[in-house]
Formats: structure tokens, sequence, C-alpha cells
């Protein structure tokens, strides 16, 4: 899998007057939602939900020194055909650091890592699974069973 590349964004004043429009709608959270997979219609609360997985929580230290993680996880299910595979192929692609896998064909040591035959060298060779590659990122587990 490739990485993505991201570019430094560059914020101009005609951006930060847009950004400040928006906000002052009061509807930034809806907006922001309803961009995520346009071409699927509804699922509003599936889609803030994924919203506020692309941005993620807050790690919050305790007064003891303990340390609560402000990872969010999600898990999506329902009927067939009611778009859950397409809206976590829709955030796999969004997420800076984001992988898609099917669950069908993999087991759980397969989606942490991998022994292959490199065909160069015919070695063995150790390879990283969906979770190693979506480290620090979303891993978007599809058919999980």
């Amino acid at each position: 899998q490739h990485k993505k590349a991201y570019s430094e964004m560059i914020i101009d004043p005609l951006l930060v007057r847009r950004i400040d429009k928006y906000r002052q709608t009061g509807q930034v959270y809806e907006l922001l939602a309803k961009s995520i997979a346009p071409e699927i219609f509804g699922h509003l609360d599936v889609k803030k939900a994924l919203l506020l997985l692309l941005i993620g929580g807050v790690t919050k230290e305790m007064g003891d020194g303990m340390k609560i993680r402000g990872d969010i996880n999600i898990c999506l299910m329902g009927d067939p055909g009611v778009a859950k595979s397409q809206l976590l192929k829709y955030i796999s692609k969004v997420a800076p650091r984001g992988v898609y896998t099917s669950g069908r064909g993999s087991s759980g040591v397969g989606l942490t890592a991998a022994v292959m035959r490199d065909p160069v060298t015919d070695e063995m060779v150790l390879e990283g699974g969906a979770l190693v590659l979506a480290d620090n990122g979303i891993c978007c587990i599809d058919e999980f069973d």
C-alpha cells in the first residue's frame, strides 16, 4: 500500500473569511458531517460519528498520573446494502493514515503481520498487516466476523 502524501496547507485571508462565515452559521458540525461521503444519502448520525473518528479525541491525564486515551473506535453493524462498506472505503481514503481491508479472508494474526516469501531473494520476510500499517491512523475492517 502506498503512503499518502499531503502538502502543507496554506491558509490565506480568503480561506479564513470562508471558515469564519461557516462558523457563524452555527452549523459547522452538520456541514462537515454531510461532506463525508456526500454521494450517500442520509445516515447523518453515522457520518457525525465518523467525523469525530477523523478528528480524534483528546488524551486526558488524571491527577494520579494515569492517562486516558482519546482514541475513538466505531463498530458499524446493520442490514446488507446500507452503505457500511462505502462509508468505510471513503473514510480510509480521506484519513491521512487510513487502511481498508476485508476481514472475510483475514485472520486475527493476518491483521497484524504475515510471513511472506520475498520473490527476489526467496527468503522469508515479515510484512505488516492492516493494523500495523494503520498505526496512529484509522483501520477500516469490513466484513469483520
